[in-house]
């Protein structure tokens, strides 16, 4: 095989590839015109940082999991502009509450924007600063947490929320596929992921399960 062949079938494999997510997000619940509108602002505001934002996908996926658990309170670690939190927020009862935290200012003030027209954006309560710092301050127990911050605390974060998860919770942490790259780890961001899916694979505390959803999401769930 000429090398023009190889790289025609991994265009071919990325074609394929993109289309099955396309298909993937037209054969699912269509997003309310309030989160089509986050997605689009983002996209316009935020430039690049935008391809952090949380697919259709893997917002109704975190959805759906925050609704089979039927939770009253979930813990959000690194929010951006607010897509994920109002998703999972759709799912808890009216007297539910999300916490999420967000150091970055200008996130926090395009996703308040949102959380104030939003019907459900009053079970969110958004704590500004260090995750960590705010993770030593609250008490459990939460049913439902999510890590999508700096990637270099992963472990850090997740050792944080265990003690706060309730017997039966669940620990869903999102990018640890990180692009591909974990295979052949050479940033410190990849290099970081790595040590923590092996460092959740290795610990008897918990299950764990790594699905290739979009940028690859980790399952964690106590023993």
């Amino acid at each position: 095989m000429t090398q023009q062949e190889i790289s025609e079938d991994v265009r071919k494999i990325v074609e394929r590839q993109l289309g099955l997510e396309d298909y993937a997000s037209a054969h699912s619940t269509p997003l309310p015109p309030l989160l089509q509108e986050l997605v689009a602002e983002t996209e316009r505001e935020m430039g690049l940082r935008a391809a952090m934002l949380s697919g259709h996908v893997q917002g109704s996926f975190l959805q759906t999991l925050v609704a089979s658990l039927r939770a009253t309170r979930v813990l959000e670690i690194g929010m951006f502009t607010g897509f994920t939190a109002l998703m999972m927020a759709e799912a808890l009862p009216e007297d539910g509450r999300l916490i999420t935290c967000e150091i970055d200012p200008a996130a926090i003030s395009f996703a308040r924007r949102f959380f104030e027209r939003s019907q459900h954006g009053g079970k969110i309560e958004v704590r500004e600063g260090p995750a960590l710092e705010t993770l030593q301050s609250l008490e459990g127990p939460f049913e439902f947490v999510f890590i999508d911050a700096d990637k270099g605390n992963y472990v850090n974060y997740y050792e944080a929320a265990l003690p706060l998860l309730s017997d039966g919770g669940l620990i869903v942490a999102d990018n640890v596929l990180w692009m591909g790259q974990v295979l052949d780890p050479q940033s410190d961001d990849a290099r970081a992921i790595v040590a923590f899916s092996e460092h959740v694979t290795r610990d008897e505390r918990v299950v764990n399960v790594l699905i290739n959803i979009r940028d690859g999401l980790m399952l964690i769930r106590r023993r």
